[in-house]
């Protein structure tokens, strides 16, 4: 996983590596951008986990999104972070994460349990112990998806 800023052009708006990081494991939501076979753009917004040098994200076991990751593991996924609209000022301060990365579906069943707590334990940290009993139960309607990153990036605007 390598933090490489080289392609962002306004190199004077980089995000530090540390705070690029945090958002990785604290962003509420990020956008999965995938094509699929017709070559076709397909963004969505999901929830996801990060660990180590991978991202999780959970879904039903049938879709668009399982349909094109088994032909094209290529993605990128955003992630935006603090945001602060300066209407009188026509701008807007922000800062995001963009990565690319090579999508699994994971079959794995210890895998796919790791990431369902790992989840549980960034979205529902107070009922860990119930979202687990709950993963087990409804662990055939649930598929689960790895992101390897292979690369990222970081870029904010801070206005004085």
């Amino acid at each position: 996983m390598i933090y490489d800023n080289s392609h962002v052009r306004r190199q004077d708006r980089l995000l530090s590596q540390a705070r690029a990081l945090e958002l990785l494991q604290t962003a509420e939501y990020g956008v999965l951008s995938m094509v699929d076979r017709d070559r076709k753009p397909y963004g969505i917004p999901v929830n996801f986990v990060f660990d180590e040098e991978s991202i999780y994200i959970h879904c039903a076991t049938e879709g668009r999104k399982l349909d094109i990751v088994e032909c094209y593991e290529d993605v990128s996924f955003c992630i935006v972070g603090q945001v602060n609209l300066l209407p009188s000022r026509f701008t807007t301060e922000y800062e995001s994460v963009v990565l690319t990365g090579e999508a699994t579906i994971i079959t794995s069943e210890e895998e796919r349990m790791h990431a369902l707590e790992l989840l549980l334990q960034k979205y529902s940290p107070n009922d860990k112990k119930v979202g687990m009993k709950y993963a087990h139960a409804s662990s055939a309607r649930t598929a689960i998806i790895r992101i390897d990153i292979n690369a990222y990036s970081g870029k904010c605007k801070r206005v004085n």
